[in-house]
């Protein structure tokens, strides 16, 4: 499993992460937290040694027993505070301390590597700043956490207007990213002041269904177009993204899956260091994670998706 620097956090740990969030969500909701557990188990075992969770998935439990009787050193946790009712702001400081104390009793650690704020919005952006920023110094001082990171939320704001004041504040030691195939707007305008401030980027969004499902892709190439982004040519079709697996000359396709195609896409892009895959399917997390340990897509393909999509800010891949 590659090995990276998580940028000025100085950690160590695979370009391929656990993510215990998504639709997935380690299959919790349906199967129990011994089965999400044990994909957490697994997922350590072949190798992965950063896992993300957050207080709002409902997994932390499971993570905590998954890494149970592993070295704590051996991996990187993550996991976030949320801050998404109206209602937050009352108490806050108490909400703060009482949310991140039941994540390390959940996850079953004394400290967390990275403490993240939740899916900010750009209107909650200066109350993360000014509020929240500092308790997590707090945390980080009282050795509860040892790095603060935030996270955006693509599907609301698929043009990272948000993290555009994040970064130039560089508050955050890390932060995580949506980017994917289909909305790769992050590598103009937001990882060239990233990798100048040295964050740690973990990627999301990578792989969302518009990625998985021709019908669903369709329609998100569609809002695309409404938008009056993509290439003068691009069409709004099932079969758009099929030179991603169709046979090149010499009768191999460039990649086996439009889903391979999108974690290679994101796992060598410039900037990011660690992509995140979610699932609760010992067999699917397989298979994603030979795609992330893949080669890297051919330039002749990176060159056709920056043609049809590299004007793409408005999608998320995720319907």
């Amino acid at each position: 499993m590659k090995k990276v620097t998580l940028g000025r956090t100085g950690l160590v740990t695979t370009a391929a992460g656990l993510g215990c969030g998504g639709f997935s969500r380690l299959g919790i909701n349906k199967y129990g937290e011994d089965h999400a557990a044990a994909i957490v188990r697994k997922a350590y075992e072949s190798g992965i040694r950063f896992f993300d969770t957050a207080t709002s998935y409902g997994t932390e439990t499971a993570v905590g027993k998954g890494l149970e009787g592993f070295t704590r050193t051996d991996y990187v946790l993550s996991t976030k505070f949320p801050m998404f009712s109206d209602d937050w702001r009352i108490n806050y400081k108490q909400k703060f301390a009482e949310t991140l104390d039941a994540s390390l009793y959940a996850l079953k650690t004394d400290y967390i590597d990275i403490y993240n704020i939740h899916a900010v919005l750009p209107e909650k952006y200066a109350d993360v700043r000014d509020l929240l920023y500092p308790e997590l110094e707090k945390a980080r001082d009282a050795g509860k956490i040892r790095y603060p990171g935030i996270t955006e939320c693509l599907i609301e704001d698929p043009s990272h207007e948000m993290l555009k004041e994040a970064v130039k504040d560089d508050l955050f030691d890390v932060i995580m990213v949506g980017y994917n195939m289909l909305n790769p707007s992050a590598a103009k305008t937001i990882f060239p002041e990233t990798i100048k401030n040295n964050n740690g980027i973990l990627c999301m969004f990578a792989v969302r269904n518009a990625l998985t499902d021709p019908v669903l892709a369709k329609k998100e190439i569609q809002k695309i177009l409404d938008h009056g982004q993509g290439a003068p040519d691009l069409e709004a079709t099932e079969n758009t993204l099929r030179f991603l697996t169709d046979p090149d000359i010499t009768g191999n396709p460039p990649a086996s899956t439009i889903m391979d195609a999108a974690y290679r896409f994101c796992m060598h892009t410039e900037g990011i260091h660690v992509v995140l895959t979610g699932t609760g399917n010992e067999t699917h997390l397989k298979t994603n994670l030979h795609s992330l340990e893949s080669n890297a897509l051919p330039a002749k393909i990176i060159e056709k998706l920056e043609y049809l999509f590299g004007t793409s800010d408005r999608v998320s891949c995720q319907d």
